[in-house]
């Protein structure tokens, strides 16, 4: 089995479906260590907003 990087990202609840078809071509391709990468910032940004800091959403994913 393959790995499937959008279900990865999705189960991290990123939220895939509201990127356009072809930034979601991008990010499949991504390797388990850049989506664990991203999971990782994720999980700190989340953890953040939980005490009132927020972060910036880029196209539904990237997170600045």
């Amino acid at each position: 089995m393959s790995f499937d990087a959008l279900a990865a990202l999705r189960a991290a609840g990123n939220p895939i479906e509201q990127l356009t078809p072809a930034q979601q071509d991008v990010l499949k391709n991504l390797t388990p260590a850049e989506v664990d990468t991203l999971n990782s910032v994720k999980a700190r940004i989340d953890a953040a907003n939980a005490t009132d800091v927020e972060g910036h959403i880029i196209a539904g994913i990237g997170i600045f």
